[in-house]
């Protein structure tokens, strides 16, 4: 039996350690994730009660068309409720556009490194793959722009982008948007969309109004705590989420799913708190940075990454070994940066403290080779 070619030159996606795994090879009782920006603090207690509600129901289908959350989804981001699609997460949308607009013959642009998922999948398709290098960590436009051609389908916009934590801002969107030919779907993927703090981040919603050749992706994932429920959405004209839904699979978000997000959306003081707290984890790094002298990208997410001038498996292996899991820089195109989720102030402090005497430590042993 032989699969389709183009599997061939991938790799699975390859999550990070889990806890339970951490714990029981390196014989710890206690473990920090810092790895997959998850939200260190849960999900909104109207979600958790939510979900108990709904366990009567398990043996029943979901709503297909997720009406409830979709009614209160649309008003809450001024849309029609015909302009949103849901996935289960925000990369089954993803995987949803490629397949339908990509395919072999075809071209689509994205920045490099940024979040993997839209390359994956658009060779999945068999489609030429057009990445443009980040320029200082942020998505070069220019470039981006100069790649597109007739057959260029989609076009990638990662902001804030994985793993750099930069943004596309207001100006430099429109005069992109302003430029990208009709036949091109531009994808702004918002995943941390609920932590920019940045005040000239680009209203993307209203952008809608004047550029119909543009969708936008977001998640309950996030910065709403839902991870583990898996469900995403995308906003979009009428016309293109007509247009792709044969390629969407029926059920595809969980009841469960579907009754937390509506009831984590009601509930917009908790991510309004996470917001702030997480403004507030960044500055703890921030502040380490700038104490030892380590390159960083100002972020717009819930994570940091920190360039340490060695290995990025380096410095992984030492936090794993002290019971701290984040993402090694290796696997996302930086090898000498580790990515760092924001925790609690605790587990940030817990994880500066241990980076601080990782660097000492460094600093000794190079003193006492240079001796």
């Amino acid at each position: 039996m032989k699969v389709k070619q183009q599997l061939n030159q991938l790799k699975p996606y390859q999550p990070g350690k889990p806890i339970e795994e951490v714990k029981r090879e390196y014989r710890l009782e206690t473990v920090i994730k810092l790895a997959s920006n998850e939200n260190p603090y849960g999900c909104s207690p109207l979600a958790q009660q939510a979900i108990m509600k709904e366990l009567d129901y398990l043996a029943l289908y979901p709503d297909g068309y997720s009406r409830a959350l979709r009614e209160a989804l649309a008003s809450h981001v001024g849309v029609n409720e015909k302009q949103l699609i849901f996935g289960n997460g925000s990369d089954e949308i993803v995987q949803i556009v490629c397949r339908a607009f990509l395919q072999k013959g075809t071209n689509t642009v994205m920045a490099t490194p940024t979040f993997p998922q839209y390359r994956h999948n658009a060779v999945i398709e068999g489609a030429e793959v057009r990445e443009i290098p980040l320029q200082d960590g942020h998505h070069h436009l220019e470039a981006m722009l100069a790649a597109i051609d007739d057959h260029t389908r989609v076009v990638w916009i990662c902001s804030p982008n994985n793993p750099t934590g930069t943004y596309v801002n207001d100006v430099s969107l429109r005069a992109f948007l302003d430029k990208v030919p009709k036949h091109v779907l531009v994808v702004v993927d918002e995943a941390y969309y609920e932590y920019v703090q940045a005040e000239d981040y680009p209203n993307t919603v209203s952008l809608l109004q004047q550029y119909e050749n543009m969708m936008i992706l977001r998640t309950f994932s996030k910065a709403y705590g839902l991870a583990a429920l898996r469900i995403g959405y995308g906003i979009a004209h009428e016309h293109i989420l007509q247009a792709i839904e044969p390629a969407r699979e029926p059920f595809n978000t969980s009841r469960l799913a579907q009754v937390a997000a509506l009831a984590a959306l009601n509930d917009q003081t908790f991510i309004e708190q996470c917001a702030q707290k997480n403004k507030q984890g960044l500055s703890q790094f921030y502040t380490f940075c700038d104490e030892h002298s380590l390159r960083y990208y100002k972020s717009e997410g819930n994570f940091i990454l920190i360039d340490f001038g060695f290995s990025g498996d380096e410095v992984f292996t030492y936090l794993l070994q002290r019971g701290i899991i984040v993402r090694s820089g290796c696997a996302l195109g930086f090898p000498t940066a580790v990515r760092i989720t924001v925790g609690s102030p605790e587990q940030n402090e817990t994880i500066i403290r241990v980076l601080t005497n990782m660097l000492k430590e460094r600093s000794e042993q190079f003193c006492e080779e240079t001796f």
